[in-house]
């Protein structure tokens, strides 16, 4: 275990404050511009003009020196496609520079113990030799000379790559490595300790030699390391050997690149297996933890040594000494960003591994529930006691050991987490354990051998030249007439005839692909025929494609797709003219004899019984709902009303199947209804099938439109708390006593437009999204009723919870200065612009096309309706505009519900 698992470090920096130093090494004067810094222990910090640290630990004792340069880069600097670079870097760092062209062979004639490591947060290099000046004075040279001016050579990659491939595939064939491995990708969302430090195999077989050169460039600068230098020497002399040979390197201009990525907590256990051939099973737990520097990271790593040292620890008394597993281990990352604290066990090939994961993790969780007992805390302070003072005492460790303190920020960690080890106390090591070691804070993997793993290798797919290499294209038969969508021409090709109590517009035209689209609408019951009936009624309609007296669900839909129907209920499709026959009959036979299968039923209720109880917290939901509640204005029964959700559950719950047949025969029936077809078909063939399979087919209950009405409601605001939700949701609605038809409504239309519902280009997302950024998306509409004075005025946007205040604010805002100052002459061009040509494109559309003739069949209206309200759009003025606003929108009126999570929120 590297000392990086076992030393102790904390935030307190400042508790060694600085005092003024003279300028002097050991008597003598410093070199130009070198800074002197602070001193521990016989280690005092010098800093150079150019931005690098020195380190100097002189120690007689030892006729040996360590020079170590620790630069603070690792894999977490990596970006997407460039795993493993940072290790990469470090093995092409022996392939020579001008000066030391072949440095392993000038390390072997000085007899010197050299390497380099990298983790996640640095990379070091050290070498260990005699004493002796020469020696010295080459290794300073030699790290200086390789710090910038290293070949990173496409010929050492190309030779390097093939070793670090070699270690990755040694690291391949460790049970241990490899979950470990897993466990770090399957831990981490998002954050870069989630690669392991090797990095990918394509990632390593594939690096662009310019890649790994700019990475180079980036990290190894002398503002960017710290160089140690400790064992038997000369300060004075060894500074100025260090000032001459780091010092001339020019201090960069570039800035490090910033790193921003924060995993985000955890939210639920989750559990993986490795199997591959092996003869041990090992079980490997993990919990997020915070960064090395976190107050917490102390008592974590007590709590870790206290769980797994090994004879005295707890894991080990509890698995290993009964016999459930061969071994035990702990450690924890603890990183520069938060990391993993992790407990394993090893299990012998065919015992059960299962009992030992489970009884692993009940130790961990349970953890705080027995706090550390005095015996084991004076262990635990002895044993880190003892692990920093062999690193200090041995050259070659304290280089390493150091490192991982300077990757944390400051050196001098190292011994402040010495000196703390007298304060920490049992009921921090067990509070802190309280707080990380949960189970939605888990992660188990499990390394299971096995001999034949069933895995599914991924070969690569061939290239889109090669795939098109034989393929010739046929000629298209496919046709269409070049249709003009102008309200007139619609007029003058569509016929409006009635076929039974359906009126009907029909419209051919020749569609490439010879598509056509279809819609029904359908009318039956009255006020007081549905009183009572709102959720049996959207049962019945919901079952409709569930079964037939001809077909399973199964069947039926292989039946609608053998004739290319598609759409979003039986009342509206799309075919083509060779279906459409036949699809018309399926149509009537869907509506006309439904089997209502038992088990169909049931699904379907249990389905919508979930899908509302998962809507219980939803912020829009819950909003929604509050505001149309709030604005309703009709009893409780009436088809009118609005249902809360509790009592749409209970009538889901009480709902039996005998209700929906009867809501079925007692109603459905094409008495009533408005039919279309727009599209490539024969309008006599296709009206002769609609009369033979519609035509008679009559509702029982009466029919009478049921009409609406708006209520009188004064302003308001309600909160609604929704925890543990991440976003927000603001509504707003002020009724409004408008018909479709009235000589406002156009202006108000384009009124709202500008202000809502133009997109990004409106007043109000250009203000919450791309002014403020505090949504990504809102707007208003208004709601024109055709028939009744019952219209209504609506704004709505999401937000997350800490920024509902802001928003609200800036709604407000906005609303008030479009009351006050009014739209632009050029926002109105605008607008209308906008408008008119969204409403010609949606007339270029069959599905739109054919919607609209059922809706004005309803209203007695024709698409010179249609023309009427564009010219009028067309006429509009600001001051018409502006008026309509004005008059209808009346902000001191607006209705509000905010739902959102009120902890997140303050």
């Amino acid at each position: 275990m590297t000392l990086r698992h076992a030393v102790l470090k904390t935030a307190l920096l400042s508790c060694f404050a600085l005092s003024f130093v003279p300028p002097v090494v050991h008597g003598q004067a410093l070199p130009p511009g070198v800074v002197k810094g602070p001193s521990v222990e016989g280690i005092t910090e010098y800093r150079l003009p150019n931005g690098l640290k020195v380190l100097l630990f002189p120690d007689a004792s030892k006729p040996t020196v360590t020079v170590n340069v620790t630069y603070l880069v690792g894999s977490r600097h990596e970006n997407y496609g460039e795993t493993g670079m940072a290790h990469l870097l470090e093995h092409l760092m022996f392939k020579g520079a001008p000066k030391n062209r072949n440095i392993p062979q000038q390390f072997a004639e000085r007899g010197m113990d050299f390497n380099g490591t990298t983790s996640q947060d640095r990379t070091n290099y050290f070498e260990v030799f005699a004493a002796s000046d020469a020696n010295l004075k080459w290794a300073l040279e030699m790290e200086a000379d390789r710090m910038t001016k290293s070949f990173i050579a496409r010929k050492d990659l190309d030779s390097e790559m093939t070793v670090v491939r070699n270690e990755y595939e040694s690291g391949e064939n460790s049970p241990f490595g490899v979950l470990m491995k897993r466990m770090e990708s399957v831990a981490y969302d998002w954050h870069s300790y989630g690669r392991s430090t090797i990095g990918n195999r394509s990632d390593i077989e594939n690096v662009k030699i310019e890649n790994l050169q700019a990475f180079y460039r980036t990290y190894y600068q002398p503002d960017n390391a710290v160089l140690l230098v400790a064992g038997k020497f000369e300060p004075s002399k060894t500074l100025s050997w260090i000032t001459k040979s780091f010092g001339v390197i020019p201090k960069p201009k570039r800035k490090l690149p910033p790193f921003w990525t924060v995993e985000p907590t955890q939210d639920g256990d989750r559990q993986f297996t490795v199997r591959r051939k092996g003869d041990v099973q090992i079980v490997l737990v993990a919990y997020k933890v915070p960064a090395g520097l976190h107050p917490d990271a102390d008592p974590l790593q007590f709590m870790s040594q206290i769980e797994g040292d090994t004879p005295n620890g707890r894991l080990h008394k509890l698995l290993v000494e009964t016999g459930k597993a061969a071994q035990v281990f702990s450690f924890g990352q603890n990183g520069y960003a938060p990391s993993l604290q992790m407990f394993g066990a090893v299990v012998k090939a065919g015992q059960p591994v299962e009992p030992v994961r489970d009884a692993l993790v009940e130790a961990v969780e349970s953890f705080a529930k027995t706090p550390p007992t005095e015996e084991e805390m004076e262990r635990t302070r002895r044993n880190f006691s003892n692990g920093i003072e062999k690193a200090l005492n041995d050259p070659q460790q304290v280089g390493v050991a150091l490192s991982e303190q300077i990757a944390l920020g400051d050196w001098r960690l190292l011994f402040q987490g010495r000196d703390n080890l007298p304060t920490i106390t049992a009921k921090q090591v067990a509070d802190a354990a309280a707080r990380y070691f949960k189970r939605d804070n888990r992660t188990v993997g499990l390394f299971l051998p096995e001999d034949a793993p069933q895995r599914a290798t991924i070969g690569p797919a061939p290239t889109a030249a090669e795939v098109l290499k034989e393929y010739k294209a046929k000629e298209s038969a496919l046709t269409s007439e070049n249709f003009d969508p102008s309200q007139e021409n619609i007029m003058a090709r569509t016929e409006v005839r009635t076929i039974g109590g359906l009126k009907a517009a029909l419209l051919p035209k020749k569609n490439r692909g010879e598509t056509v689209s279809v819609d029904l609408r359908l009318h039956w019951g009255d006020e007081k025929n549905q009183f009572g009936k709102a959720m049996v009624s959207a049962v019945t309609n919901e079952m409709l494609t569930r079964g037939t007296s001809k077909y399973t669900r199964a069947q039926l839909a292989d039946a609608m797709s053998k004739l290319k129907m598609s759409g979003n209920s039986v009342y509206h499709f799309d075919t083509t003219r060779e279906h459409l026959d036949e699809a018309l009959k399926l149509m009537a036979h869907v509506l006309k004899e439904p089997s209502f299968p038992e088990a169909e039923f049931e699904q379907l209720r249990q389905q919508w019984i979930v899908g509302i109880e998962s809507s219980r917290n939803e912020p829009q939901v819950l909003a929604g709902q509050a505001l149309d509640q709030y604005f309703d204005n009709w009893p409780k029964g009436d088809p009118r009303a609005e249902m809360t959700l509790d009592e749409q559950l209970a009538e889901l719950k009480a709902m039996k199947l005998d209700d929906v047949k009867a809501y079925h025969r007692e109603f459905y029936g094409a008495s009533h209804g408005e039919l279309s077809i727009v599209g490539d078909f024969d309008k006599e063939a296709a009206a002769k099938t609609v009369a033979a399979t519609l035509g008679n087919w009559d509702s029982k209950a009466s029919y009478a439109r049921i009409l609406d009405a708006n209520g009188e409601r004064k302003a308001m605001r309600k909160a609604i708390d929704t925890p543990d939700k991440e976003n927000g949701f603001y509504s707003a609605r002020v009724n409004l006593d408008l018909k479709s038809d009235d000589p406002d409504y156009p202006a108000l239309e384009l009124a709202n437009y500008i202000f809502g519902d133009g997109g990004l280009k409106s007043r109000l997302m250009d203000r919450i999204r791309q002014k403020d950024g505090l949504s990504y998306g809102g707007g208003s509409g208004v709601y024109a009723s055709d028939i009744d004075r019952a219209s209504h005025f609506t704004i709505s946007a999401i937000a997350a919870p800490q920024n509902l205040k802001k928003l609200e604010a800036a709604i407000r805002d906005e609303l008030a200065r479009a009351v006050k100052e009014g739209f632009t002459p050029a926002e109105v061009a605008g607008a209308k612009s906008g408008l008119l040509q969204q409403r010609l494109q949606n007339r270029s559309k069959d599905g739109v096309v054919a919607s609209a003739w059922t809706n004005f069949l309803y209203l007695d209206r024709d698409f010179m309706w249609s023309k009427q309200h564009e010219d009028r759009l067309k006429a509009l003025t600001v001051e018409q505009v502006n008026a309509a606003f004005r008059k209808y929108v009346d902000p001191a009126k607006l209705a509000v519900v905010v739902a959102g999570d009120e902890s997140k929120a303050k």
